[in-house]
């Protein structure tokens, strides 16, 4: 692979890669540790890629493999609060932070494939190789996502 390839799959990819992290670390700066370490991995890759959408599938099923490695580290024993790191996001209607938060607040088994799925637009299929589960996994995981947040979601509605 060229510099000036891999300079334009960096930039291309880079925010996506960052995103996907983000969602499996809830951290922004394990997901820039992440992001950095599958943008080394790609510099060094020696396969060529088929296509742009073979590149951007590899880069997402790495991502979300160096999550998963970073969050069995023994170095991450303390967590950041998620109302601090959620200080951090900017949005540009309330209704998307408190959807992003309720978001954030599943736990990761259905909180990264319902990202992959509705933020990235990947059909079940596509979530299903990038997370190494099956298809009927991830439409089971969606299914309960979505009941959880219009469980939490009506019951905040009623609160107010």
């Amino acid at each position: 692979m060229t510099a000036e390839e891999f300079s334009g799959y960096a930039r291309q990819y880079g925010d996506t890669l960052f995103r996907v992290a983000l969602n499996a670390c809830r951290n922004a700066a394990d997901a820039e540790d992440v992001t950095q370490t599958v943008l080394l991995k790609l510099y060094r890759e020696k396969t060529a890629f088929e296509s742009q959408e073979h590149v951007r599938r590899w880069l997402i099923r790495v991502a979300v493999n160096e999550s998963r490695k970073l969050a069995r580290s023994p170095w991450l024993k303390r967590r950041v609060p998620l109302e601090e790191y959620a200080g951090t996001v900017e949005f540009e209607a309330p209704e998307e932070s408190e959807l992003f938060l309720q978001v954030m607040a599943l736990p990761k088994k259905y909180r990264v494939p319902l990202y992959l799925y509705y933020y990235e637009d990947y059909p079940v299929k596509e979530v299903a190789a990038l997370c190494g589960l099956k298809p009927s996994t991830v439409q089971t995981r969606l299914h309960r996502a979505r009941e959880k947040l219009k469980q939490v979601l009506t019951q905040k509605e009623e609160d107010s």
